[in-house]
């Protein structure tokens, strides 16, 4: 029986124990179980107890006027009376009976009011506690409803909503709570899509939206924005004081070791909710219903729900993404049909640049920075032109705050002087540990005068420093945002640096000092790089193309590796083809990756999988005239659009 006991049904025995030997008695009896209920304080019995005035110093004085205090304190082991032994088999059938498959707190102190006739049902008699209005505590506590609250207003009111849903308290958050507390970031727009979910969920039957997007458009914000407005009480009359809770499946599977387990755990939740009436679900990646805790001959939690939220008992909003809403609720037309799904789109720049300034204050105090404008558009601008597998706003709010973070990390650090002082001060403490160990007390006593002074040194030194660096807030502008998107995706966008201009102007003869002539060839690779660094080209297109035609041996190759060299510091930058392999047509797909139903189709193609990782590259089609026609058309979209796409339909 032991095993099934909770934590703090174990711990509750062990105080019962300890209780046992401060009164000196040589036995544990209900008394002490009492004791340890009260002394445990955290569980439901001990919140049951103490919401009826029950405090454990009344019981013990209960208990020395009904037994008195021991002679000698026990030795050893202390065994349970009879009785003791009954409440705790009754703990278990108490615990049966509710459906638990547990002994928590609040069936021991069940089982101590069904036993109803030892020392510890005296003292609740005592101290007015009617048996009865402790057992309704305990399961109203259970069910998640406190009785004063309940008693005086419907449940789910305004300011005082108990929230105490002990099971989806415990497998969930709850929205409305944090959007009340201020925890949630503001939602920016997004009308239209919460304007939809309202309706849905004001319907009479199959009341469930799905969110489907793309992932970072902002469909988890979609349903944040609802919870904010249900809390200023901007919604129907349907929606009013309802809660909206988020499920996490994950906690729902996590520990489920028997089978039953999690079919248990979720009809709990279920049953909960259906009890208050005034709760709407919320499943973040709703696709990990399907086959959720479907072990060997289970349901999983699709089946479960199935039947509730085609009846209207039970309200969800789910999201997720296209490709999986595809994969996995496409395929069970049974569940699709019971979800009306709302298309969550990709911001436009000027909405995400709304967005952005929404969340700005967030952000500032977080890092605690000022962002410019400027940095919210280059923000927006930049991330919608450099990073292509990423979405809108999500990609662009990721920018503000890593430029946000790596400001502060740079006012963060201490200077150097004040390393040096921890140093020394490490180099005295040794010192003075070696002096004493050699018994120098006077050298020790030199040495410890040494290590205040440099403390004190140190601390001044410290003031100085945080005084005067860390009152002044820094700035996040578009050029520190350009510098984080350069460090992201290996792309130069940030402003030319003095250095750098002079060494562009010097191009021509830096790619001279390897390549002995070819003026013309040289010139027109400087012109081309210059273009793109002073931000005149087209930017859709590549820096440059250029065919270098000539006999064999006259440095084709070598200026390419030059130019490589030249921009990135290293001949090992050059992605470098040998399109002597690509003769046959069939070859022409290993260049971005096999097609579907092809051996190597997860494998990426040998261009798109390189430049996908490294943008911002010299690519040399080595030996051009040797490849195939097929090659050459691909090519066309490069040098016309600058983009390719690969064998999974992701765009390089």
């Amino acid at each position: 029986m032991f095993e099934r006991f909770t934590d703090r049904a174990r711990r509750v025995v062990v105080l019962a124990q300890e209780e046992a030997r401060m009164l000196n008695h040589n036995y544990i009896g209900t008394e002490h179980i009492l004791l340890g209920l009260i002394h445990e304080g955290e569980g439901v019995a001990a919140k049951a107890l103490e919401s009826l005035g029950i405090a454990l110093e009344g019981v013990r004085q209960q208990v020395e006027e009904i037994i008195g205090q021991g002679q000698q304190a026990p030795s050893g082991h202390i065994p349970f009376t009879p009785r003791a032994k009954k409440v705790l088999e009754l703990s278990l059938r108490e615990a049966l009976q509710l459906g638990h498959n547990y002994i928590g707190t609040e069936h021991i102190l069940l089982g101590l009011i069904r036993e109803g006739e030892g020392v510890a049902a005296q003292v609740l008699v005592k101290l007015g506690a009617d048996l009865n209005r402790v057992r309704q505590q305990v399961l109203q506590l259970l069910s998640g409803y406190s009785t004063e609250k309940g008693s005086s207003e419907s449940p789910g009111r305004g300011e005082g909503t108990p929230s105490s849903s002990l099971v989806l308290d415990q497998f969930g958050r709850n929205l409305t709570a944090s959007a009340r507390e201020g925890k949630l970031d503001p939602v920016i727009g997004r009308t239209k899509e919460i304007e939809r979910v309202m309706q849905v969920l004001s319907r009479r039957t199959k009341n469930n939206p799905v969110l489907i997007g793309e992932p970072g458009v902002g469909k988890t914000a979609v349903v944040e924005g609802l919870a904010q407005m249900v809390v200023k009480g901007e919604v129907p009359e349907t929606l009013k004081d309802k809660q909206l809770y988020t499920l996490d499946l994950g906690s729902l599977v996590a520990g489920s070791r028997y089978r039953g387990d999690f079919e248990e755990r979720l009809k709990k939740v279920l049953k909960e909710i259906r009890t208050r009436g005034d709760i709407i679900l919320f499943i973040d990646e709703i696709h990990t219903l399907v086959g959720a805790g479907a072990a060997e001959g289970a349901i999983d939690a699709a089946s479960i729900l199935k039947p509730m939220l085609a009846r209207g008992e039970l309200q969800t909003i789910g999201a997720t993404t296209l490709d999986e809403y595809r994969k996995h609720v496409e395929k069970d037309p049974a569940l699709e049909r019971r979800f009306q799904p709302i298309q969550v789109g990709e911001p436009s720049l000027e909405h995400t640049i709304e967005i952005l300034k929404g969340l700005r204050d967030r952000y500032e105090a977080h890092h605690r920075v000022s962002i410019t404008d400027s940095a919210l558009v280059a923000a927006a601008t930049l991330a919608d032109r450099y990073i292509n597998d990423r979405f809108l706003p999500d990609k662009a709010i990721d920018l503000i705050d890593e430029a946000g973070a790596r400001m502060r990390i740079r006012r963060m650090t201490a200077p150097p002087d004040l390393r040096e002082f921890d140093e020394k001060i490490a180099d005295v403490r040794r010192d003075k540990e070696s002096a004493i160990d050699a018994q120098d007390f006077e050298r020790a006593a030199k040495l410890r005068d040494a290590e205040k002074q440099l403390l004190g040194q140190k601390a001044e030194r410290e003031k100085q420093w945080k005084d005067g660096d860390l009152d002044v807030v820094a700035e996040v502008d578009d050029e520190q945002i350009a510098e984080v998107l350069a460090n992201w995706t290996g792309i130069p966008v940030f402003k030319l640096t003095e250095e750098e201009t002079t060494r562009l102007l010097r191009m021509e003869d830096e790619l001279h000092k390897r390549i002995i002539g070819q003026v013309d060839a040289v010139k027109a690779v400087s012109q081309a790089i210059r273009r793109t660094r002073a931000g005149l080209k087209d930017p859709k297109r590549p820096s440059g193309s250029f065919i270098f035609a000539g006999p064999s041996g006259v440095g084709k190759t070598e200026l390419s590796k030059a130019l490589a060299n030249f921009l990135f510091g290293e001949d090992d930058a050059l992605i470098q083809i040998d399109m002597g392999e690509f003769h046959d047509r069939y070859t022409a797909s290993r260049l971005f990756g096999a097609p579907p139903g092809y051996v190597g189709y997860e494998e990426g193609g040998q261009l798109t999988e390189k430049v996908r990782r490294k943008p911002f590259s010299v690519v040399l089609f080595d030996e051009i005239e040797k490849a195939h026609q097929e090659v050459y058309n691909t090519l066309l979209q490069v040098l016309e659009d600058g983009r390719l796409t690969d064998g999974q339909g992701r765009t390089v």
